[in-house]
């Protein structure tokens, strides 16, 4: 005779089930992905230059663009992955592709050189480097980067 009841905290667990249950399979919140956020970024500033680092692993710098346009410093990033197997037609009751993207933007201060900001991507930071002027120097162009 059992003093202490215990409860079957999971009772008919079925993984199966849950993995083609189609309720749950198409709520608005199914798959939860951190993607959806924005990602970090820090801003700093020295003598010569404001520095904008982005924290955006898992991208090329070929996803990235960033254009400068009246003081606005636009930077965006979009990233689309998919496997499939070739020869083998399979029907599916799951397929997830993996699709990431953000837009971030910033005003630039007046004492910037909004002609010469350089960019780099490495490690999964993206730095900026805005160079500072005593005149604003002020530009419409996609900056490259390196």
């Amino acid at each position: 005779m059992d003093i202490v009841k215990t409860r079957n905290l999971r009772p008919n667990y079925d993984p199966w089930r849950e993995l083609f249950d189609t309720e749950s399979f198409f709520s608005p919140g199914w798959p939860v992905r951190s993607q959806n956020s924005l990602p970090a970024v820090n801003v700093s500033e020295d003598e010569k230059n404001y520095n904008v680092d982005v924290i955006a692993p898992g991208f090329r710098k070929e996803d990235f663009t960033i254009r400068v346009e009246d003081d606005l410093l636009t930077i965006s990033a979009e990233t689309k992955k998919e496997t499939t197997e070739d020869g083998n037609e399979k029907q599916y009751s799951r397929r997830e592709y993996s699709y990431s993207a953000f837009t971030r933007s910033f005003s630039l201060p007046e004492n910037v050189k909004d002609d010469s900001i350089i960019a780099n991507y490495k490690d999964g930071i993206l730095r900026l480097s805005i160079p500072k002027s005593k005149h604003q120097i002020k530009a419409t162009k996609e900056i490259k980067i390196s």
